[in-house]
């Protein structure tokens, strides 16, 4: 028997899989309540809630976590002491996918890069699926999947820690900066788990890697595969990079920096890094370009809501962590002064300091939410104003009242959601709908 750690989308998909395969599943979860139960018991599965059988787990054949299960609870312990196999959504989908896989990680930019590679390789008349931690679990792509297929998976750390033979044909590795630190150890950990999306890799694979990033190179494993870089200040025949106004890859023109459609310095290296993808399967430079000006970013990254009296609101909800939100802040203009800051949530074990260093000049007022909220204004201390809120309707109220003409709201929480909301998605439509509640009050 294979138990399923998890009943969540991930948990449900993979459970599906196996028994179209023959297996026999169990599925577990700690919660007493898990959000898919009634779909666990509708199509027959064996589970238990409310905790994990300890006897049950070490007689598994195999045990499959989910990417939000951690890895250090007692049960999966044990079973690991006892010799049985932990493994990820991920690694069980990748046994039966067909076709190609482009795997994208990175601490910040993974959905806007996964999606946006997507559109250029369907633009180019590639038959392409979009899943992994972006929204349709890797298991619910396997049913569709061919040998031409290209899946564009975005993997976390956490499905790359237990993934032991999952080898994608172009591995991305967009930037590492301090996150999950309340799953990790320390620092280092962290970003080794990255590094997983190359180590099974061979000589006929790619590696795609961020050549101005400290954290990823130099390389600090070897990768068999063949390394392709992207920079924004260096420029040679493996690379793209920035020429003149161009972007560019191999010495071949792309598109100006001036017609690109996502906001902020940061997404330059996205870009980029779709560019390398786009090479790698043959894309012309003329359908990179036209697919990159047909993209309209995604929803929750940097998202302008509506502007109300001259007042723009944006919702940058996926900014969980603290190196994300500091890009989203330096995707506007220094010395405006004209952004009024949402932040909190769950706290990730992130230094603030980096943030409060990106508010100077651009941040006039900071309204602080959640579990985290006390600590965010210690970290912000005299720097700016800061005014807690109960909610984010109520700081969407208090940005309405205090805003003026000009101003940006900015809602980019530099912590995770789960102290108030199911996800960051929840979190983004909360303010979208309390902004929207607004312009029907207006109307």
């Amino acid at each position: 028997m294979v138990v399923v750690v998890g009943m969540g989308r991930s948990g449900l998909a993979v459970s599906g899989l196996l028994r179209s395969h023959g297996l026999e599943v169990f599925a577990s979860d700690a919660n007493p309540e898990p959000p898919l139960l009634n779909e666990f018991d509708r199509l027959g599965f064996p589970s238990e809630t409310g905790g994990h059988s300890i006897e049950r787990f070490t007689r598994a054949e195999e045990i499959v976590v989910s990417p939000g299960v951690p890895l250090d609870i007692d049960a999966l312990s044990k079973a690991r002491v006892g010799g049985v196999g932990i493994v990820s959504e991920l690694e069980v989908a990748s046994r039966y996918l067909l076709g190609d896989v482009v795997a994208v990680t990175g601490s910040n930019g993974k959905t806007t890069t996964t999606s946006l590679v997507a559109a250029i390789l369907e633009h180019g008349a590639r038959p392409v699926q979009v899943g992994g931690n972006i929204g349709i679990a890797v298991s619910d792509l396997v049913s569709a999947s061919t040998h031409e297929t290209i899946n564009v998976l975005e993997v976390s750390s956490f499905q790359l820690d237990t993934s032991s033979q999952f080898r994608p044909r172009v591995g991305v590795l967009l930037n590492i900066t301090p996150d999950h630190l309340d799953r990790y150890a320390n620092f280092e950990a962290y970003r080794m788990a990255k590094f997983n999306v190359f180590k099974n890799q061979t000589e006929e694979d790619f590696a795609v890697i961020n050549m101005d990033d400290p954290q990823s190179f130099p390389l600090p494993v070897e990768i068999a595969s063949r390394q392709r870089f992207f920079s924004r200040k260096e420029h040679f025949d493996r690379a793209a990079g920035i020429q003149g106004e161009f972007l560019s890859v191999r010495g071949h023109r792309v598109i100006r920096t001036s017609e690109l459609p996502l906001r902020g310095g940061h997404n330059l290296e996205n870009v980029l890094a779709s560019i390398l993808v786009a090479d790698v399967y043959g894309i012309t430079p003329e359908q990179t370009s036209e697919a990159i000006r047909d993209f309209k970013g995604v929803e929750h990254r940097l998202e302008t809501v509506a502007t109300i009296a001259g007042v723009e609101f944006v919702n940058d909800s996926k900014a969980t962590n603290v190196d994300s939100a500091v890009k989203a802040l330096e995707a506007f203009d220094a010395f405006e002064a004209n952004i009024i800051l949402i932040i909190g949530g769950r706290d990730k074990e992130a230094p603030f300091e980096p943030l409060v260093q990106a508010m100077h000049g651009r941040v006039r007022q900071v309204l602080t939410l959640g579990e985290a909220a006390e600590k965010l204004e210690k970290a912000v201390g005299t720097n700016v104003p800061t005014r807690r809120v109960g909610s984010i309707a109520e700081a969407v109220n208090v940005a309405i009242a205090t805003g003026r003409d000009g101003d940006i709201v900015l809602l980019s929480p530099a912590c995770a959601s789960f102290d108030m909301y199911a996800n960051y998605e929840e979190r983004g439509h909360d303010f979208k709908n309390a902004v929207r509640t607004h312009m029907k009050l207006k109307t």
